[in-house]
């Protein structure tokens, strides 16, 4: 079953990401608390999603401990494919968002985890930038639903 595994938020860009156990979600506006929360906020703002399947790989093909938050995205998920995603609407939890876009990595990010590599393995493994289409609270172990008609 596919689930939330990690949480994470921060208020202002370039600080450390910090885990939490629960987020509150505004519909097209974000995270509240998050540095991207906005009242006219851009859908590839909203709230950002990866794969912990993803940052294993990464950790174990180059020995690595690199914890799931510090790949700076919001929600980190087991047991779904999130690239099938764009263009579809699904729910977390009780929140339903659509993937608008595939997160790609960034300069930002390799340097951060000083990891020159980061750009070239998480090109198509870099998670999912979502639209939040509904208001509610995400928390780790909520379950997520691909298959809405």
């Amino acid at each position: 079953m596919s689930e939330i595994l990690k949480l994470g938020i921060v208020n202002k860009n370039n600080l450390p990401i910090n885990e939490v156990n629960e987020i509150q979600v505004i519909a097209n506006q974000g995270i509240v608390g998050d540095r991207h929360f906005s009242e006219f906020n851009d859908p590839y703002n909203q709230i950002s999603i990866i794969e912990s399947e993803n940052i294993d790989y990464y950790n174990i093909k180059y020995g690595l401990s690199i914890p799931y938050v510090n790949f700076r995205r919001n929600v980190i998920t087991k047991g779904v494919r999130l690239n099938e995603l764009v263009g579809k609407k699904f729910l977390v939890g009780n929140v339903e968002l659509e993937g608008i876009d595939l997160c790609r990595p960034c300069k930002h990010l390799a340097e951060t985890l000083n990891q020159d590599n980061i750009i070239k393995e998480f090109l198509r493994r870099g998670g999912l930038r979502c639209q939040i289409l509904s208001s509610s609270i995400i928390k780790i172990g909520d379950k997520i639903k691909t298959n809405l008609l």
